[in-house]
């Protein structure tokens, strides 16, 4: 029964990229929760990580919308997949963050708000992206698994869950096959 409904939904790309989306959006949800409920900030490489979610989201959001067929479906499926490995290279840089040696671990800067205020776009940007002090910082794990772990291992999905679009002819054939 569950595999007759995935591979229904597998055939209909806009109910597969509407559920990738909803996926995302339980991400941000999430992260919100984190922040705003439990009060812990994001770092510079938390906050870039949700942008990457957020991008996965919007993307997923709008090949539901675009409902596309054949050559379309794939094209989105990979354009899909590329953003969330790209915030997945985000978490792993995370994580190598967090697993250095005390005295490697790069300075902590001034708080984001300041950044955006004092200092150009690129460097703001190179901040979020490669990490300061406080990003060394692990405020909550799960099962021994840090909030970064977690967010790489919903990326790697998101990655997949978006490639089964691109495969998906080949998953209905075999299954009718059978």
């Amino acid at each position: 029964m569950i595999h007759d409904l995935f591979l229904q939904a597998a055939s209909r790309p806009r109910i597969w990229f509407f559920l990738g989306a909803a996926g995302c959006a339980f991400l941000l949800a999430m992260g919100a929760y984190f922040q705003f409920v439990d009060g812990l900030e994001p770092c510079p490489l938390c906050i870039s990580q949700r942008i990457a979610i957020a991008a996965t989201g919007v993307v997923f959001l709008i090949a539901a919308i675009h409902n596309p067929t054949g050559i379309g479906s794939k094209v989105y499926a990979v354009i899909g997949a590329i953003v969330a490995l790209a915030g997945a290279s985000i978490s792993m840089r995370h994580i190598w963050i967090q697993n250095l040696p005390p005295d490697q671990v790069p300075e902590c800067g001034p708080g984001l708000e300041y950044v955006f205020e004092n200092f150009p776009l690129t460097d703001t940007i190179k901040m979020m992206l490669s990490g300061t002090g406080e990003c060394a910082e692990i405020d909550w794990s799960l099962f021994g698994i840090s909030m970064p772990g977690w967010t790489l291992v919903a990326f790697l999905m998101l990655a997949a869950w978006s490639l089964v679009q691109f495969w998906q002819w080949r998953i209905i054939s075999v299954s009718s096959e059978q």
